[in-house]
């Protein structure tokens, strides 16, 4: 096999809920199997006792996972240039873009704790919490977690906005609170950044009680400073959820014009088929959403074909079986 068809081949085994392919989809089973049990193992170790009784085994298992995820994360570079984004196809500056992506950075994370361990002294403890960093690499393995990042990354404006407008109000509320409780409270509201604990517990509705207003001024300030903070807090909860609701309208259109022009022609082929269940799983829809979608577009389209008005029903028995599994 020469380089380039096995470096084609090492990008498709590491696309992430690549369908079709087993081997691709055994070397997800097992990454995602080795992360999660990365993750016990930390939470283990941090148990005095366990750390004791199983320090070997967990030397061992730390150093095997250390080594896969070296190998996965230079595989990874090497077979950047050949993977599906476009953005990475040029062979030297396509691996450095790839480099500095998130997953990617994420994945250098994972591993470098360990390597920088055997030339730096540095505390277990933060070596420790540095490892909890591989549950991140769990997210490309997700289309609902990379929906979410999309939705962040669509209104990243719109969540500065919001915390800047929090952060005003939080300085504005510690101001506030200083002015009328420092002199009956010093040690609580002696200055603002001390109010600042305050201001934050209750512009986020957390209410911890251990610093509150006794002055009847400062009461009547503090109630309208938890009323502000319902409907701040809200905010960026509504950008999210109204977000990630376009998203979603988003792939449900995007299926149902695959859906579309699989059936321009009247049928749906077996090829057909099966790149409609790759971008299902893909987009993260499931079997029964998938379903109703191509019911809503047959309603749409009763017995024929949108373009040249084939009938949909006069379909070959291995193109309806092939259309009922979609």
């Amino acid at each position: 096999m020469s380089s380039q068809r096995l470096r084609l081949r090492v990008a498709a085994c590491l696309d992430a809920r690549r369908t079709g392919d087993r081997l691709s989809q055994a070397v997800d089973l097992f990454l995602i199997a080795l992360i999660s049990l990365n993750v016990v193992a930390i939470v283990a170790e941090s148990v005095p006792s366990l750390s004791r009784a199983n320090r070997s085994a967990f030397d061992v298992f730390e150093r095997f996972s250390v080594a896969v995820f070296t190998v996965e994360y230079l595989l990874r570079i090497w077979s950047a240039p050949d993977s599906q984004d476009t953005r990475f196809s040029d062979t030297t500056m396509g691996r450095l873009r790839f480099a500095l992506t998130p997953a990617a950075i994420v994945d250098l994370l994972a591993i470098a704790p360990y390597y920088l361990s055997m030339f730096f002294g540095m505390d277990l403890r933060f070596l420790r919490v540095i490892r909890l960093l591989r549950v991140f690499k769990l997210t490309r393995y997700s289309a609902t977690v990379q929906m979410i990042l999309s939705v962040f990354r669509a209104e990243a404006s719109a969540f500065i906005a919001s915390f800047a407008l929090m952060l005003v109000l939080l300085v504005l509320a510690s101001s506030g609170i200083y002015l009328i409780e420092h002199q009956v409270q010093p040690d609580k509201f002696g200055s603002i950044p001390a109010a600042m604990w305050w201001a934050m517990a209750t512009l986020t509705t957390v209410g911890y009680g251990d610093t509150i207003p006794i002055t009847a001024l400062g009461k009547f300030f503090g109630g309208c400073i938890t009323l502000i903070g319902v409907g701040m807090v809200a905010l960026p909860a509504g950008i999210l959820a109204s977000s990630f609701s376009e998203q979603l309208r988003r792939q449900r259109e995007t299926y149902s014009s695959h859906i579309a022009s699989a059936l321009s022609d009247g049928v749906v082929d077996a090829e057909e088929a099966k790149a409609l269940e790759d971008l299902r799983q893909r987009l993260g829809i499931d079997t029964e959403e998938a379903a109703q979608l191509l019911r809503e577009f047959q309603r749409e389209h009763p017995g024929h074909c949108p373009h040249c008005h084939r009938s949909l029903l006069a379909q070959p028995a291995d193109q309806r079986a092939a259309l009922r599994q979609l």
